[in-house]
């Protein structure tokens, strides 16, 4: 019988990936359906039939569609799809949960997308040219500024809500890998909670962590040998 769930996605997304990893660690059945945001395939007629804005991820449930990741999670989980471990029944744990997701979105996800979007993504695909170094500067300092905030209001505990992974610590990592692309790697002695944080995160996910960022890992690789 053909999976009822099918889940569309590019690992070059960040949203993406935490969804897919979610799936695997919580074994739910889903049919894979990979849509190459580098070739542009998310706008295509085709695609927009399943995503009004055209854009990763994308959670379709028979003739149910849904577009953004937070939105799948509560679904997901709310029809018994999702380890609870991940996003708990528990009303404060579940609270807590919520509130880093609220939380992250300006403090975590804006400044390391700014930094993806205007010093790899771009230039990657000819859309600008490389920033200035003054900007890239910027840019770094705003990232800096978001991991101070991580450790110093979060990371008083292994994971950010207590001492099991839960999604938060999905989301959290994938914003913060993302930057590898950019050459950004977290600095152990500036931010040794962050940095160990990650490491778990990581090692809790496995084999799925490894796998959903194999790109990043690779493409982080390379521009770090065209310099050499």
């Amino acid at each position: 019988m053909a999976n009822s769930l099918k889940f569309y996605y590019d690992f070059l997304s960040q949203p993406s990936r935490v969804l897919w990893m979610s799936l695997k660690l919580s074994k739910t059945p889903f049919e894979a359906c990979p849509v190459a945001l580098r070739k542009r395939e998310q706008l295509t007629d085709e695609y927009k039939k399943i995503n009004r804005f055209q854009k990763v991820p994308s959670l379709v449930d028979n003739d149910f569609h849904l577009s953004e990741s937070v939105a799948m999670v509560r679904y997901l989980a709310a029809k018994g799809q999702l380890s609870e471990q991940l996003y708990p029944k528990a009303l404060k744990d579940r609270a807590r949960i919520d509130e880093y997701l609220e939380w992250q979105h300006s403090n975590v996800r804006l400044p390391c997308g700014q930094y993806f979007r205007d010093a790899w993504l771009y230039p990657a695909n000819g859309i600008k040219g490389k920033p200035k170094p003054e900007e890239v500067d910027k840019m770094i300092k705003a990232v800096n500024v978001s991991l101070g905030s991580l450790e110093r209001f979060w990371l008083d505990k292994e994971f950010l809500i207590g001492s099991n992974l839960t999604i938060a610590d999905l989301f959290g990592a994938a914003e913060i890998n993302q930057i590898k692309l950019c050459q950004y790697n977290v600095n152990e002695q500036q931010f040794p909670k962050v940095a160990k944080w990650l490491d778990r995160v990581r090692e809790s996910s496995n084999p799925y962590f490894d796998e959903a960022h194999q790109f990043i890992y690779k493409n982080s690789q390379q521009a770090v040998k065209a310099k050499i």
